[in-house]
């Protein structure tokens, strides 16, 4: 028998058990698409977690109440003592206060909008040199009543044209405590599109001085965050380290290193977890495909003979068993690679992340599926290659 012979053979027998194929290739599908889709969500929400934290600037410090000590997690606040404490750090050249996270509304032709308000100064940009401007000006020192609004606050992305421009009068609403205050405020600039930056999506909030935010959301000496600058790259890991001592615990100094250090470490357990959960898939198919072959073995028992006493050779038999298995994991794992990277575009847009469709990735995926169903076949094949010719032609 040539090869083209065993692979006939082997394409033949497929075709002639439908239905056992089937099963096995869902096995392995199952188990491909769940690697591949996870990978790419995985590396899609690592790269979204990269650009967020090269907005923030690697000379940059930020400091936020609450640490672990102990095992345990305590908690802090932050007022302008602790931000003069920061100031007078050696190497520290610019601390400024952040008020985040606050929501408030506005109404713009019959249309509600809920964005994300935080408070700064005007040394915000100086440390934050990625938050630029597109049209307008920046925060100064003595702006009542003014705000800077993201890119998508200007121009939502449901919308033909811009909402905002500079100039604009919008009137905030917010709920705080029990009271729904209202700001009237004025629109004098536009940010570009920049991104998320430790929890807030400067493209879709909206900045107002410091004094306003105080007032408006009435958070009295308390600050969200500080952010701090270091005099240099060289400097930033000492700093950070001179900041958590002089504030000590309940608080934490994050940098970009020590934020993406955390991060990888996150990603990379995310994908440890995932990956083995989609490994345990395919551990099942493979176990599927191992029962489904021993079973052909046993029924074409009467067929292996037949081809032995044809002159057959037993590496033949066994050849012809493994391009078997190694068709289900092709076909399995190409379908696979296949749906996994579709689920991965539908739930990334869900949830707002760009999957990771890596070609490299596909292929690494479907080496495996085929590697696991040559795994799994080796024995039926082993098999039936080692099957006797007369007791096989005995066989009802």
């Amino acid at each position: 028998m040539n090869l083209r012979d065993i692979f006939g053979t082997a394409w033949d027998s497929v075709r002639s058990r439908k239905f056992r194929f089937a099963l096995n290739l869902i096995g392995i599908l199952i188990g491909c698409a769940a690697v591949t889709g996870l990978v790419s969500i995985t590396q899609g929400l690592s790269n979204n977690i990269s650009g967020q934290l090269q907005i923030f600037g690697p000379q940059d410090i930020m400091v936020v109440p609450g640490g672990f000590t102990g095992g345990t997690m305590s908690l802090g606040t932050l007022t302008y003592k602790d931000l003069t404490t920061i100031s007078k750090v050696q190497n520290v050249t610019l601390a400024t206060p952040i008020i985040a996270n606050k929501a408030s509304t506005y109404t713009l032709q019959g249309k509600t909008y809920r964005v994300t308000t935080y408070g700064i100064t005007e040394d915000f940009q100086k440390i934050n040199q990625d938050a630029k401007i597109s049209d307008g000006r920046g925060l100064v020192r003595s702006d009542n009543g003014v705000i800077i609004v993201g890119a998508n606050v200007a121009w939502p992305q449901d919308q033909s044209k811009p909402v905002l421009g500079v100039g604009d009068r919008i009137t905030l609403h917010a709920l705080v405590g029990n009271t729904d205050k209202t700001l009237s405020v004025r629109v004098v600039g536009i940010l570009s599109k920049t991104g998320a930056s430790f929890g807030v999506n400067l493209d879709d909030s909206i900045a107002m001085s410091l004094r306003d935010a105080q007032q408006f959301f009435e958070t009295g000496n308390q600050f969200t965050y500080i952010m701090a600058q270091a005099d240099s790259i060289d400097n930033v890991a000492s700093t950070a380290a001179a900041i958590k001592i002089r504030m000590g615990k309940g608080y934490s100094a994050v940098t970009y290193e020590s934020a993406k250090a955390v991060m990888d470490q996150v990603i990379g357990s995310i994908q440890a977890v995932l990956g083995g959960i989609a490994a345990i898939s395919l551990l099942v198919a493979g176990i599927g495909i191992v029962n489904t072959m021993t079973i052909s073995v046993m029924e074409r028992t009467r067929e292996i003979g037949v081809m032995k006493a044809i002159g057959a050779k037993s590496r033949h038999v066994l050849m012809m068993f493994i391009s078997e298995a190694v068709f289900t994991g092709l076909v399995g794992g190409l379908l696979g690679v296949i749906v996994g990277f579709s689920l991965g575009e539908v739930i990334g847009s869900v949830v707002g992340i760009t999957p990771v469709t890596s070609i490299m990735n596909g292929m690494l995926v479907t080496g495996f599926a085929v590697l696991t169903s040559m795994l799994s076949g080796i024995y039926p094949a082993w098999r039936a290659a080692n099957l006797s010719p007369v007791e096989a032609l005995r066989s009802e």
